[in-house]
């Protein structure tokens, strides 16, 4: 957690003399959540009026860095048990996926959710390779025999969806849930899967060559019976 400590150093007589003085305050760099805390040096004589001033510039500077905070906030991340938001209701929400998550890369955040649930690219080889589909919402989408090598799909939820035949390789699918995902015969080739669950997901024939995978995480699919002995070898299961 990041934490900003505004140390408001003041003089009582300087408040005193100008009223008209306005702050000013540059907007920083931070990384989202955001720990405030305000402090104050007296220096000089203190007494009451000036006292009063500056706790009110005390405040205003506390109060707008918590706005900013609020406003800048992005939570891409759809927790367990969370319901998922509605049903997009954009026209062209499937094709969406051909341009991808402009801003979204591997910490998932986005400036519009990317809702492909149900959307059907069965055998597309073509718009898929190499796009964002970072924090996409993929369950019950049908990738079926799809090129979607190189893709970035971290934070994904792909719960229910069909990748089978699908080519990953070289793809980053950190954090990806797999959950129920019909995977047969998909190819992660020197894919890396760092994070991603796969819970009753079926991975008959998937072929794992040269899978990057974490040993936590091997431990954990590696625990999927419907993985071939090929797939396991590959992997590196014992």
């Amino acid at each position: 957690m990041a934490s900003i400590s505004i140390p408001l150093v003041y003089k009582s007589h300087s408040l005193s003399r100008s009223s008209s003085y306005r702050p000013h305050f540059t907007t920083p760099q931070l990384h989202l959540p955001i720990q405030f805390k305000c402090s104050a040096t007296n220096e000089g004589s203190n007494n009451e009026e000036s006292s009063c001033q500056f706790k009110q510039l005390r405040n205003v500077a506390c109060g707008f860095l918590a706005v900013w905070a609020v406003a800048n906030s992005v939570s891409p991340v759809i927790a367990a048990g969370q319901r998922l938001p509605p049903l997009s209701t954009d026209p062209d929400r499937c094709a969406r996926a051909f341009v991808g998550n402009t801003i979204g890369q591997a910490n998932g955040v986005y400036d519009k959710p990317l809702d492909l649930r149900f959307c059907d690219y069965t055998n597309e080889k073509n718009n898929l390779k190499g796009k964002s589909l970072a924090a996409a919402l993929m369950s019950g989408a049908i990738f079926d025999g799809a090129d979607m090598t190189e893709v970035i799909m971290s934070k994904a939820y792909a719960v229910g969806a069909s990748f089978k035949g699908t080519d990953f390789s070289n793809a980053v699918l950190d954090r990806v849930n797999f959950e129920k995902a019909n995977l047969q015969g998909a190819s992660f080739k020197n894919t890396v899967l760092s994070g991603s669950t796969f819970n009753d997901a079926q991975l008959e024939d998937a072929d794992f060559e040269d899978t990057i995978i974490g040993y936590i995480d091997l431990q954990k699919i590696c625990l999927n019976k419907t993985i071939n002995e090929e797939g396991r070898v590959n992997l590196g299961c014992r």
